[in-house]
């Protein structure tokens, strides 16, 4: 089936790929405002770009015309934490994503507590098993709704129980049961049902051939 992306409107192309560009991995961005007042809200059109630098990279549109508060706050402060989503926290990140007004602190609703970061100013989130500690580099507008915002990793914190080799950085990734999004609405998978395959050199591939 061919869907011509110009001829579909904003809610029929983010179905479309959303629910085929899968799994994506979740940003649990915890952001603050010029006054200090904390804002949690997961993002998944998310990843990393490259391995150092290290980039993150954050898809945000906006709300009802104004930008969303992790978009304001990120250029308030220029500074936020990444944290991953694990599989035991998926239900309270799920509260993070409610529209709250502005007044509502949504960490504290959630049941969740924080711990400072090392390198930025703002906090990152004491239960997740994974935080990125990120400086914006920069904004990116897409059209008049949607943005995409760059930021450089300057930091990572790592659960210490998954921490193979910490002078090497081998991490036992499946220790840390994430969770990803699929098809929205309502859509997430676990990434524990994982499959090894080792990349083969090109005279591996040759003899194989033969």
């Amino acid at each position: 089936m061919f869907f011509d992306i110009l001829q579909l409107d904003s809610p029929r192309s983010y179905k479309l790929l959303t629910a085929t560009v899968v799994p994506r991995p979740i940003a649990w961005v915890v952001s603050a405002d010029a006054a200090g007042t904390l804002n949690a809200a997961p993002f998944s059109f998310f990843n990393c770009f490259g391995g150092h630098p290290p980039l993150v990279a954050l898809g945000i549109g906006r709300r009802r015309g104004a930008p969303k508060d992790t978009l304001a706050n990120i250029e308030a402060q220029s500074e936020f934490v990444v944290n991953l989503v694990p599989a035991a926290l998926a239900e309270a990140m799920n509260v993070t994503a409610t529209d709250f007004p502005p007044d509502h602190d949504e960490i504290a609703l959630a049941g969740l507590t924080t711990l400072p970061s090392a390198k930025v100013s703002v906090p990152r989130i004491a239960e997740s098993p994974v935080a990125l500690e990120c400086r914006l580099q920069q904004r990116i507008d897409i059209d008049a709704v949607s943005h995409l915002v760059l930021a450089r990793v300057v930091a990572v914190h790592v659960r210490d129980d998954a921490v193979l080799d910490e002078a090497r950085c081998h991490i036992d990734t499946a220790r840390l049961d994430l969770v990803g999004r699929m098809r929205s609405p309502g859509g997430y998978v676990r990434t524990g049902d994982r499959f090894e395959m080792a990349q083969i050199d090109y005279a591996t591939w040759q003899q194989r051939r033969a």
